[in-house]
């Protein structure tokens, strides 16, 4: 282990005395990295036959604000959203426990039998999360920062990785495309945004988790949550940059919501449908970018072997509605010959 490790684990070990009253010894198991800096580990303890766990947090303060994450999970959860509990926070150190939710992520569980009912359950928990009002610490997702996201795709993808030199009438098209998916995503109706609700940030419990009685959906990495459109977390969920699904499931799934969901009660199917699908472009336009990005910065190349599913989406979305039409023969001219000579070498 390395020293910080080292740190937090003994950390850890001290919280969890302090909490039940038994030491336990300063022992972690690596559970996952993701693309931030933060990394996860889990500290089990069998007491007396009964299995104990834990999850410990390494945020280093200097590249993470964990007093984010704590300040939602309490607010969230209060408010019955299915969140891991915060046990213990030392926000100078960058350090948190946590209620431990297993290890089950949704994305290995979305086989084609079990996919209607897991979509199912993150959607009826996604409603929830929806409806709760905006707290002072949840910014609104602005055009700002919808038009920073797309900006991106040009910067990272199109620019820094696969060596476009954009022309000015391209660049014109771009920010034609761009202002229309901001002007869309402002004026739906805005709600409670995790931001990245997809299959990898939520987690398949069973009834044994420790302050639960019933299995749920557990929701995980939402420190990034903004006050946004209401078809982004939707989008995020089922047009998923690691599992892509036939459009007539998606659409089916998106007609659950509808039928479940009191804040798209007056919503006419057609306005659902082009919501999501302009959402999904500025939310894939913002990943695909950031993908690069991860690669470019921060040295973490896993991640662009999701960049052509993620890009197959936004030619698809510019293929459907006339006004993206400019913007989908570039894609498919320009932008995926090069994707593709970059991929292949």
């Amino acid at each position: 282990m390395d020293q910080r490790q080292d740190t937090l684990a003994q950390w850890a070990a001290d919280q969890i005395e302090q909490l039940y009253q038994h030491s336990i010894p300063a022992q972690m198991v690596t559970v996952s990295g993701d693309a931030s800096f933060r990394r996860y580990f889990r500290i089990n303890h069998n007491e007396k036959g009964t299995q104990k766990q834990w999850i410990a947090v390494d945020a280093p303060p200097e590249h993470e604000n964990s007093r984010q994450f704590v300040d939602i999970a309490s607010v969230w959860s209060l408010a019955g959203v299915k969140v891991p509990t915060v046990l213990a926070f030392d926000e100078a150190q960058g350090f948190m426990l946590l209620e431990d939710f297993g290890d089950v992520l949704l994305h290995p569980e979305l086989t084609p039998d079990a996919a209607d009912g897991l979509y199912q359950s993150s959607i009826d928990s996604l409603i929830e999360l929806q409806q709760l009002p905006q707290t002072t610490n949840i910014p609104d997702y602005d055009r700002e920062l919808l038009d920073r996201e797309m900006a991106l795709f040009t910067d990272w993808l199109c620019e820094k990785h696969l060596g476009l030199k954009l022309s000015t009438d391209e660049k014109t098209m771009l920010k034609q495309a761009f202002d229309t998916l901001a002007d869309s995503a402002l004026a739906q109706r805005q709600v409670m945004v995790h931001r990245d609700y997809h299959s990898r940030n939520l987690m398949v419990c069973t009834a044994n988790a420790p302050l639960h009685d019933k299995d749920f959906i557990g929701i995980i990495d939402f420190q990034d949550a903004v006050y946004g459109a209401l078809t982004y977390d939707l989008v995020s969920l089922l047009k998923d940059c690691y599992i892509q699904w036939p459009r007539e499931k998606v659409l089916a799934w998106l007609g659950y919501f509808k039928a479940q969901s009191p804040l798209a009660a007056n919503m006419t199917e057609e306005q659902l449908v082009r919501d999501f699908d302009l959402m999904g472009l500025q939310r894939h336009l913002k990943a695909a970018g950031i993908f690069a990005r991860l690669s470019l910065r921060d040295g973490k190349h896993g991640y662009l072997k999701d960049v052509p599913r993620t890009c197959e989406y936004i030619v698809q979305a510019t293929a459907l509605y006339p006004e993206f039409s400019d913007f989908n023969a570039w894609l498919n001219s320009v932008f995926l010959p090069a994707l593709n000579e970059t991929q292949a070498s």
